[in-house]
């Protein structure tokens, strides 16, 4: 299999026959915003859609606002997974994906303080739909940011090019709001073991490139992404507001992370393709190397969307 990225533009869904569709909802302390994500959950135009949810050991009315919303559904709409502790957000989302992967045609990861837009899912599923089910396939999309109240700041970047292996190593395009995934790609990703500082999004975005997978990233808005002090990750709204936070972040994290995903990577050499492991034991050997073999290994795919971002990225690639 190939690995490829395609830009979905503008037009409307597709109408597909009716898939099973799971959304991972994963909650802590997240009462202040969750009655309005659920409520966008309630007013998709795809119906039938089966929520697994699981605390991660909230302090604050989350757990019975959700159980309202469970009595509200019916039965048999949600699957409660056991809490067991704090384990934090990206372990919770995997937990939830395990419990889904093999039941569910298309798995899609849901925050609790955003807004979903009502064709979410129906955008998501056509686009899905498209690609052959032994394939796995990863679709994710463009965020309206907005602030606390919803107040409109902008919209989060557009891909400029078609990313394939292993550019993902150098940045992460699917936010973990908008993705979505096809059976073959929740299968996938349930077997993986991820390394303990990743994120469950950039994760998913690299196992499904480097097994092969088909990237779909869809140039409409399909989220509202609220923007606050307690995001895990958020996304500033310009490239050079993601230039600045990126020198502040300093190429430690950088470096650290970008070696985990390599090395958790290839300890997992079944499920990848047979080009990206060649790909990452070059890459490997050159983080191993001095700075003249990074510098080698620098145009084989390792760039960003930006010139700018790139260039920072192969400064930090060198040092790190």
């Amino acid at each position: 299999m190939r690995s490829s990225c395609t830009l979905t533009h503008c037009r409307p869904p597709d109408k597909v026959s009716a898939p099973r569709v799971a959304i991972l909802l994963s909650t802590y302390n997240g009462a202040q915003h969750v009655t309005g994500q659920l409520a966008s959950l309630r007013g998709q135009t795809l119906p039938g859609w089966r929520l697994y949810w699981r605390d991660d050991g909230s302090s604050d009315a989350t757990p019975a606002l959700m159980r309202a919303f469970i009595d509200e559904l019916g039965a048999g709409r949600v699957v409660v997974l056991p809490g067991e502790g704090r384990v934090g957000a990206t372990e919770s989302f995997l937990r939830l994906l395990r419990a889904a992967a093999s039941d569910n045609d298309i798995v899609c990861f849901c925050d609790q303080d955003d807004i979903w837009l009502p064709h979410k899912l129906e955008h998501g599923v056509s686009a899905l739909h498209q690609i052959a089910g032994d394939i796995p396939a990863l679709y994710c999309a463009r965020q309206v940011l907005v602030d606390e109240e919803l107040r409109r700041i902008g919209l989060s970047p557009v891909v400029h090019r078609v990313p394939s292996f292993p550019a993902p190593l150098a940045q992460n395009i699917a936010t973990g709001c908008t993705l979505m995934l096809n059976r073959r790609a929740a299968q996938l990703v349930a077997t993986s073991r991820a390394p303990a500082s990743a994120f469950h999004d950039w994760w998913c975005y690299l196992l499904v490139s480097a097994g092969g997978g088909e990237i779909r990233f869809d140039a409409r808005p399909v989220v509202l992404y609220r923007q606050h002090g307690e995001n895990a990750v958020g996304a500033p709204a310009t490239l050079l507001r993601r230039g600045v936070a990126a020198l502040r972040r300093g190429p430690r994290p950088f470096a650290t992370l970008l070696r985990q995903h390599v090395a958790a990577l290839l300890d997992q050499p079944q499920l990848l393709s047979p080009s990206a492991r060649a790909q990452l034991n070059a890459i490997a050997d050159a983080l191993g190397g001095g700075k003249l073999r990074r510098l080698a290994v620098l145009p084989h795919g390792l760039n960003r969307q930006t010139w700018p971002e790139t260039l920072l990225f192969r400064l930090w690639f060198v040092l790190a």
